[in-house]
């Protein structure tokens, strides 16, 4: 399992795994376009079921030029992950620039109501380098 995902980071018994793929299909460089596939898995090793409110990430280009995103769960859901259990999604990231990263959090509940952050391992986004 540790194979496919290339970064990794834990709160609270919860943990965040990423893989992230190029979309060359997608991707556009003669017109300043590039696309990122990520998958995210979130594992639950704590006691209780938590519940994923809300993400924020932050978003660096190759410039060093940060965009904030916040929003109500992830790909239009709102996930229960029970101890032992996880949720898995995929989503994309556009970029103006070949390379950047992203990092941030997601805002969790646990049965008791009690609200905590979790953090989004930092990951890079690095298109291949073309031949020239």
């Amino acid at each position: 399992m540790k194979a496919l995902f290339n970064e990794e980071a834990e709160t609270r018994g919860i943990t965040v795994r990423v893989s992230v793929s190029y979309l060359p299909e997608q991707s556009e460089p003669d017109r300043g376009r590039w696309f990122w596939a990520y998958h995210i898995r979130i594992e639950n090793d704590g006691p209780s079921t938590v519940q994923l409110l809300t993400r924020h990430w932050i978003i660096t280009d190759g410039r060093g030029h940060q965009h904030s995103v916040e929003g109500e769960g992830v790909v239009g859901e709102q996930p229960m992950i029970a101890p032992g259990a996880s949720f898995d999604y995929v989503s994309r990231c556009p970029l103006a620039t070949p390379t950047g990263n992203m990092q941030g959090s997601y805002h969790m509940v646990a049965e008791d109501g009690e609200g905590f952050d979790v953090a989004i391992p930092k990951f890079a986004l690095l298109a291949p380098a073309v031949a020239g």
